[in-house]
Formats: structure tokens, C-alpha cells, sequence
């Protein structure tokens, strides 16, 4: 089971999975739009941001970094209980899972590119959040499938785009080339060299002697 919400700007999908199981099939079945909290050194929920395709971390509104990591606090034994707590998160592509972990830890393949925020303790906006939870048994693995041929088509568009777009440029330059070609203005067949003005010049001079003697 996968625990839903909304985020309170209404732009993005929030979810995290009900118990460590959930957890470990949230690290393996995530989506390349997908960024992950925790809270730091303590056990805690698993939160998901489901970003929309081409954002980076730099793109997440403040409210819905709000959402998320007080969401992550409420759902943490130890850190629900505390005034404070910092809140880890990062882009899901960046979380590292190896066999010999334990159930819900994780590693970064990048620790400098995770992020961290302290957050107090807000019943408000859990309490927001909770309105509009909903319970679903996604296929995970079926939607992070689906979501990778996607990815695979917009590509393979992309590429032909691309191809099409070096194929125009190869041809625009021939082009330009060749109008910039003394070659096809001065081809052998339209030269005349300094010998045939001579050779036009001595026979018209032998005309005008034969005129003259006889």
C-alpha cells in the first residue's frame, strides 16, 4: 500500500509507503522525476516529490519542500516528537541501494547533491496534507516500466529531430559552398589562355599582310 497527497500549491503528487516493505519497493521502482526525504540520522517515513519531467531540485517550490519535510518529521518515531529536525532530500536517480543493507537505507551515489533543511513541527500542514491522502496498491514496477518507454520514445524522437536537423545544415552548407565556388564560374571549357590571343592576334596580322601584297 502507497499513501498519496497533494501538495498545498495543487502542482504535485506527494506520496510514501505505509511500512518498510513499501520502502524498499519505493527505492527500487522510483521514477526519474521522483526526489526522496528522509530525516537525517533518524529512522523516519520515506517521502516522495513527484516532479514534472525536465525540473531539477532547483525548480521545487519552497511550499512543497515545506510539504514534503514536514511530512517526513510527522512520520518519524523519534523526530515527530522533537521541536526540530533536519530533513534530507535528494533526486531519487541519486539514491544508492547495495544487498547488504538493511530494510529502508539507503546510500548516494553523490553526497554533494543532497540537500538539507531544518524544519519545526507544523500540525497545520500535516493536517492539510492528511485531507487528501488517499490509499492505492500501484504496480510500481509496472509504472516505472511504462514510464522508461516513454522516456525511450521521446528520445528516439528527439534523435531524429536532431538527425534531420545535422542532414538540413550538410546540405544549407554544400550549398553555400558551392555557391561560393570559383569552379563553377571558371570551368576549362569557358578559359582562354594568353596563347589564344596571341595566336588570334598572329593570324590576323598575317591576313592583313597578304591583303596588303596582293
Amino acid at each position: 500500500m502507497v499513501y498519496y497527497f497533494k501538495s498545498s500549491c495543487g502542482q504535485y503528487l506527494i506520496y510514501m509507503g505505509k511500512d518498510k516493505m513499501e520502502n524498499e519497493a519505493l527505492i527500487k521502482y522510483g521514477l526519474p522525476e521522483d526526489c526522496w526525504f528522509h530525516v537525517e540520522d533518524l529512522s523516519s517515513a520515506h517521502v516522495y516529490l513527484r516532479l514534472k519531467p525536465g525540473q531539477t531540485l532547483d525548480d521545487i517550490p519552497p511550499d512543497a519542500v515545506l510539504d514534503c519535510s514536514t511530512l517526513v518529521k510527522a512520520n518519524s518515531i523519534k523526530g515527530c516528537k522533537m521541536s526540530s529536525v533536519c530533513v534530507i532530500y535528494t533526486r531519487w536517480k541519486n539514491l544508492h541501494k547495495t544487498a547488504s543493507m538493511v530494510a529502508g537505507a539507503v546510500g548516494f551515489h553523490r553526497p554533494e547533491n543532497v540537500r538539507r533543511i531544518q524544519v519545526e513541527k507544523n500540525n497545520s500542514i500535516v493536517n492539510t496534507l492528511n485531507k487528501t491522502k488517499e490509499e492505492r496498491f500501484p504496480d510500481l514496477q509496472k509504472e516505472q516500466r511504462d514510464r522508461e518507454k516513454e522516456i525511450a520514445l521521446v528520445n528516439k524522437e528527439r534523435r531524429r529531430v536532431e538527425a534531420k536537423a545535422r542532414k538540413l545544415a550538410e546540405v544549407e552548407e554544400a550549398k553555400r559552398k558551392e555557391e561560393l565556388s570559383y569552379d563553377r564560374i571558371h570551368s576549362e571549357d569557358q578559359m582562354s589562355s594568353t596563347l589564344d590571343f596571341e595566336a588570334t592576334a598572329d593570324s590576323a596580322a598575317a591576313e592583313e599582310y597578304e591583303d596588303d601584297f596582293f
